[in-house]
């Protein structure tokens, strides 16, 4: 992985014993479910990112986010090798109706096993299995 990563985000945003998740609508992901998300743009912190990329694709906002894990990815889109340092962020629901917008093509509120049989990106279900299953009852409303 270079140094020099570019850097990105995503949403794994709580609602009770559901994750929202939105479809892909353009490569190099299309098709396959995973959190709203994207490159941070110039001049953004992460998490302003996290809000924009979550409002584009979903049309909500979230209240508190907090960075939950964090992933390398190694990509050739255009045949061009890139790598992405991707933030998760995790936060709970708040209001509003989920509707696809920006790249996603599908946005919706998927248990765990909704999830177990739909095209989604591992590292989602990973993320969606850790925050779906604890007992900490401060994650979940």
């Amino acid at each position: 992985m270079s140094s020099l990563a570019v850097p990105a985000v995503s949403v794994a945003l709580v609602r009770g014993d559901r994750i929202l998740l939105v479809r892909r609508g353009r490569a190099p992901s299309l098709g396959l479910y995973a959190f709203p998300g994207g490159r941070v743009e110039a001049g953004e912190t992460i998490e302003e990112a996290a809000r924009r990329e979550l409002l584009e694709e979903t049309g909500l906002t979230a209240g508190e986010l907090s960075p939950h894990r964090e992933y390398l990815i190694a990509r050739e889109p255009d045949g061009k090798p890139v790598d992405f340092r991707l933030q998760v962020f995790k936060g709970l629901y708040r209001d509003g109706e989920a509707e696809a917008g920006d790249d996603a093509d599908e946005a919706g509120w998927f248990t765990l096993a909704d999830m177990e049989s739909l095209p989604v990106i591992a590292s989602v279900l990973e993320v969606a299995r850790e925050l779906l299953t604890v007992p900490d009852a401060d994650l979940r409303s």
